[in-house]
């Protein structure tokens, strides 16, 4: 059995760094705050005797060492950057969990057939510039040059940003590993959602992730005086924008599935007088079928075009990231479900409808998750909780569930 007490520890400690008045945190790529959570974690993996390293994507691993060094390593882990004011627990239970498993091990002289290494992926969030899983996409060999050219609110870009933090984008390619090289990806995790506090289960397995789709809509129609422009000579994007928002909501329900979301609003002039010019949007659509995704998405776009045609208004869509939903490994939901039932914990499966680094290792090994309860459901808000012993539930199914796979051919 893991450590409870100090796998809490550590979380609360982690908590401190980038945290704000509202007792969220924010701890963005390639910022003081974030390198401080990794010098803290990379501490973490010392004292839990792993041998640690970064590599060209900045992502943080600990290692310990299998019978045999040659055989494909399992992965463990999450990551530590947060969304801007978020929680506590996205993202580092996952890695804390990760190297709370591997000192348990340690302490008790376990030595498995294969490496473990815990991993803390660079920027899953994407909250800084807009384009996240860098470390994940990078590991699997997925991430191009010029995709670090994205930037943040500030005009900084991703490459900018990693020569500031000592790392140099152009060597980013050296962090894949080869085909064959790892075995498996397992990664604990707080639900986001209120399925198994509805059931009263601390722990779930997840069968299979919904693919995050990521739009910009640009509109532009014409600024004018609030008072001086009739209401049917105006060409005012902010009124096709909010109609457009409503077409997304409607076509999302009427999936059943699907869910999408418009987190991102930008108005030109931004004047409380002024005909707004521009207006920016964005939507985050999604849904484990894709057929379904993609359905959905074709719909809201041929709306949108009709109702900038009919209110004069030009729009752009840009494409800031596709990714496709993800099925679970049937192998490591099997583990999971054993440890589970060894354990004594009653459990069941569930899909993820939040995105996970695992999406983009699926073509490099086989991925799977473990979700333990969040508290009303809530995430990447100051409130998010999961309870000292829902994490070590979560924990100890971990343990055996990666024991299995490191010991397994």
């Amino acid at each position: 059995m893991i450590h409870a007490e100090r796998l809490w520890d550590r979380l609360m400690r982690l908590s401190a760094v980038g945290r704000q008045e509202s007792g969220g945190v924010t701890r963005l790529s390639f910022t003081p705050e974030e390198r401080a959570a990794k010098d803290l974690v990379r501490g973490f993996m010392e004292e839990a005797g792993l041998s640690v390293r970064e590599d060209e994507a900045g992502n943080l691993i600990g290692r310990k060492e299998g019978r045999n060094p040659q055989a494909p390593v399992v992965l463990v882990g999450s990551h530590l950057d947060s969304v801007f004011n978020g929680g506590n627990f996205d993202g580092p239970l996952g890695v804390l969990a990760g190297v709370e498993v591997l000192q348990t091990m340690n302490e008790q002289g376990v030595t498995t057939e294969h490496p473990i290494e815990v991993i803390a992926f660079t920027d899953e969030e994407g909250a800084r510039f807009s384009y996240g899983m860098i470390g994940s996409r990078a590991i699997a060999g997925l991430l191009k040059r010029e995709e670090l050219e994205h930037r943040d609110k500030d005009g900084i870009s991703i490459a900018e940003a990693m020569r500031a933090s000592g790392l140099d984008p152009d060597t980013v390619g050296r962090a894949a590993r080869p085909k064959g090289s790892v075995k498996a990806y397992v990664e604990l995790h707080i639900e986001q959602g209120k399925v198994l506090e509805s059931r009263g289960l601390s722990v779930g397995v997840v069968s299979g992730v919904a693919g995050p789709l990521w739009l910009k809509f640009v509109l532009e129609g014409e600024a004018g005086h609030a008072g001086a422009t009739p209401m049917a000579l105006r060409r005012d994007p902010l009124a096709a924008a909010a109609e457009i928002m409503l077409v997304i909501e409607r076509e999302a329900r009427k999936a059943g599935t699907a869910v999408g979301t418009v987190g991102q609003v930008t108005v030109s002039p931004g004047g409380v007088n002024i005909i707004p010019g521009r207006v920016e949007f964005s939507l985050d659509l999604r849904d484990v079928d894709k057929a379904v995704r993609d359905r959905v998405e074709q719909e809201i776009v041929r709306q949108a075009e009709a109702i900038c045609r009919e209110r004069g208004v030009r729009l752009g869509v840009e494409l800031l990231q596709r990714i496709p939903p993800v099925v679970c490994s049937a192998e490591i939901q099997a583990a999971a479900l054993a440890a589970c039932e060894a354990l004594g914990l009653e459990t069941i499966t569930l899909p993820s409808g939040a995105g996970h680094d695992c999406m983009q290792l699926t073509e490099l090994c086989p991925v799977g998750m473990i979700f333990v309860r969040s508290r009303d459901g809530i995430s990447h808000n100051p409130a998010e909780y999961t309870s000292k012993e829902d994490c070590a539930d979560g924990a100890n199914v971990l343990y055996r569930t990666v024991l299995s796979l490191a010991e397994s051919a």
